[in-house]
């Protein structure tokens, strides 16, 4: 072949076209690839420099090399190298930013001079290429003049923070843009359909729902008048601009929809594009989008996108990333007017570098961002997460609402370095709110052996006990097994599982029958039920609220009546050294404060807690790891690995718990697309530790389901007699219970 005279150069072929006739025109995929993720830069007005990142992402397709390959060379080609060469010599320091996007396209962001996995991106513009035929320049047309993003904000001390925050968001364009435009062109090709459907409802017609559906509402008790009165107050707010909100209200005061009725209300007054909710559990991800999903009728489940990890494949390369093959390891581009997802899967994607995971992120911007149950962002990484919602508000046209009933002391004014400054709260009076909507009283009451905790589990025929570790959880439930209503809650059971036992849970509460629950702390983050009586493992003291949110949460007995119980473990469950230091904290504000759940009180906790923890604990580093003042250094390899908010990794484990369960396996063996399938067995997980994974599969007790088709995608619990119908999962393998000893 001859391509230097050949008039035509391709970007994706057609293994059924040999002559060519529907290959995809090189100059209509770059053009295409521009154009869109122009128009989705534009919304934080880097319109300009996402096009250019497009027009030039697979320049190096203009060589004889790749023309090749496309008709079968195995040789492989590297395309993306070409283009940010180019962009580097054309548009100078910002063409640099460009070329971290556009070399990384396939391969994920590098680090600007380290090479890590992947080269770096000094090593990449330094490489010998095949020879970039000069045509290009004829095809492909770069505009002219400044590139800079329009109306960006630069804050002196986090210059170099904010330039790689946007060279990610540009990635994201970037690499959404060209999945969006291969997907588009193998659709039409192989299967005659233009585009895929992405239709969702409005903004406007889901208000509509919601709004039919808080109609329905009564104001029947004392709490439930509270409720109706936050909700009033809360989304009287929404016309306020853009920014940072706090909804500081007390557990049971209706944070949720409240909170989503805001959303949708200021999304709609400011012309912002979807609401993102950010929990912190995968428990309560699944429960809100239900939640959602139902107050929304017929249209919520079109409308709520529940994106977390378990069976998402990120970070896994594609073999050959020309293949449509690239198509089905896209990620979920968080289009939908509603995304319900992880803080792990929020968080680490704004500091990931692969494309799987980054490919959202531009969705983010001019967004509404409820942060729920903020009192739990890592502390670990408080830093680069509190840099990442400033950024986010300043420069993206994102409104972040910090939402909890102990809000952390992150402002300036608290005291916090760096901390968030014009935080509006949006919740009316928080002081008195607390005061109106105390329901419970609490004491700290020393150690407590099992023997004693269990006497006292027994004089009580409806209580609840919270302890902080799975395999304590099961030896107190076993204990009090032959107790009347003895009820057992833990992450070792599947989503399923946990739901039916919340059923019958709730049901014996509410028919005055004995119920003993032991739990986890799974139960205090969103979980609507209601004791008499609490027992809870020290543990933070923003824990400690959480628990005596699920005691007298509805105010239907008198507050003497109502008592929450803090105690100190025995030493054969050592608490673990996180929860420790939490509880550390917790113990001084016990001793200094006579109302320890006061909002003075949960302040003090957490100025305390982060001078104890100081700057290096908090995530300073990894700032730090940016801030050398230069975009040639950008290390987005290293932040990615040390960004992570779950030191022991997770895998799932698929739990054939029912029919439903056994149906959606069988399924696996005759799909093609394995997406919808995966949604279906979301409640028959259980995360396990890596080491407890490795063990159970080493012992043949787990497999995976259809190898061939998704390698270990999906690993099925083949050896059921490990699941009991109480206690969930159980493993008496020794590496399985050492590591269980850290797990809630």
């Amino acid at each position: 072949m001859s391509n230097e005279h050949n008039e035509h150069f391709y970007a994706h072929s057609l293994e059924s076209d040999g002559n060519k006739t529907h290959w995809q025109l090189l100059s209509n995929h770059l053009r295409a690839v521009g154009k869109l993720a122009g128009n989705k830069a534009s919304v934080f007005g880097a319109g300009r420099l996402a096009e250019v990142a497009g027009l030039l992402h697979d320049l190096g397709k203009y060589t004889l090399e790749f023309q090749k390959r496309l008709e079968g060379s195995p040789i492989h080609v590297d395309h993306a190298t070409h283009g940010a060469i180019v962009a580097v010599e054309r548009f100078d320091a910002i063409g640099l930013l460009l070329a971290y996007a556009i070399a990384g396209h396939h391969a994920g962001l590098a680090n600007g001079r380290d090479t890590g996995e992947i080269t770096s991106l000094r090593e990449r513009l330094q490489k010998e290429l095949p020879n970039l035929l000069p045509v290009w320049e004829a095809e492909i047309e770069l505009p002219l003049g400044a590139l800079e993003p329009e109306g960006f904000r630069p804050v002196g001390a986090r210059g170099t923070f904010q330039l790689s925050f946007l060279g990610r968001m540009l990635f994201s364009c970037l690499v959404d843009a060209d999945y969006l435009d291969t997907e588009a062109f193998y659709l039409s090709r192989e299967k005659g359909m233009r585009t895929r459907d992405q239709a969702f409802p409005s903004l406007e017609e889901l208000r509509s729902k919601l709004d039919d559906h808080l109609k329905r509402f009564r104001a029947d008790s004392d709490v439930n008048q509270v409720r109706a009165e936050i909700l009033s107050h809360v989304r009287a707010q929404a016309h306020q601009s853009p920014g940072l909100f706090s909804l500081n209200v007390p557990t049971g005061g209706g944070k949720t929809l409240a909170s989503l009725a805001f959303a949708l209300d200021h999304a709609i007054a400011h012309g912002l594009r979807r609401v993102i909710f950010v929990i912190p559990f995968t428990s309560i991800v699944e429960q809100n989008a239900a939640v959602f999903r139902s107050v929304l009728g017929e249209l919520g489940e079109e409308a709520v996108l529940e994106h977390h990890s378990a069976f998402t494949g990120e970070g896994k390369r594609t073999e050959n990333p020309e293949s449509k093959d690239k198509l089905r390891l896209a990620m979920e581009n968080w289009e939908a007017p509603i995304i319900v997802t992880t803080s792990v899967q929020f968080f680490e994607s704004l500091y990931a570098n692969r494309g799987s995971r980054c490919r959202k992120l531009h969705n983010i911007a001019k967004s509404v961002t409820i942060l729920d149950e903020a009192q739990t962002l890592p502390i670990k990484l408080l830093f680069p997460c509190m840099a990442t919602i400033d950024e986010l508000a300043l420069n993206y046209g994102t409104s972040l609402v910090l939402c909890t009933a102990t809000q952390p002391a992150l402002r300036v004014e608290e005291g916090f370095v760096s901390g968030l400054e014009n935080v509006r709260e949006l919740a009316p009076d928080p002081q008195n709110l607390q005061r109106r909507l105390e329901r419970a009283q609490v004491h700290y009451c020393g150690l407590l052996s099992d023997d004693e905790l269990i006497t006292a589990l027994s004089a009580n025929e409806q209580v609840l006990c919270i302890v902080n570790n799975r395999r304590h959880a099961r030896s107190l439930s076993q204990s009090i097994a032959h107790l009347d209503g003895a009820c057992h809650l833990t992450t070792l059971m599947c989503a399923k599982h946990r739901s039916e036992a919340l059923v019958e849970i709730r049901q014996r509460l509410k028919d005055g029958k004995p119920c003993r629950l032991i739990s986890t702390s799974l139960v205090e983050a969103g979980v609507d039920i209601d004791f008499p009586t609490v027992f809870r493992a020290e543990a933070g003291l923003d824990s400690i609220v959480q628990a005596a949110g699920r005691c007298n949460r509805e105010g239907k007995q008198p507050l003497e009546q109502s008592n929450v119980y803090v105690f100190a473990v025995s030493p054969d469950w050592p608490t673990p050294p996180d929860i420790e230091q939490f509880a550390g904290a917790a113990r001084s504000v016990f001793r200094r404060y006579e109302q320890p759940l006061s909002l003075e009180a949960i302040r003090d906790y957490f100025r305390e807690l982060y001078w104890m923890k100081g700057k290096q604990q908090l995530g300073a580093g990894v700032l730090k790891m940016i801030e050398d003042g230069r975009i040639s250094g950008i290390p987005y390899e290293a932040l990615a690995k040390t960004f992570r908010m779950i030191d022991s990794h997770m895998l799932p484990v698929i739990i054939p718990y029912d029919k439903y369960a056994r149906e959606a396996l069988d399924a696996l063996s005759w799909v093609e697309s394995c997406g919808g399938i995966a949604r279906k067995l979301q409640p028959y997980l259980v995360q396990l530790p890596q080491d407890s994974f490795r063990a159970l599969r080493q012992a043949g007790a787990i497999q995976p389901v259809q190898e061939m088709k998704f390698g270990e995608q999906f690993m099925e619990l083949v050896n059921e007699d490990l699941y009991d119908s109480l206690y969930g999962l159980d493993w008496n393998e020794p590496s399985f219970i050492n590591a269980e000893k850290l797990v809630i």
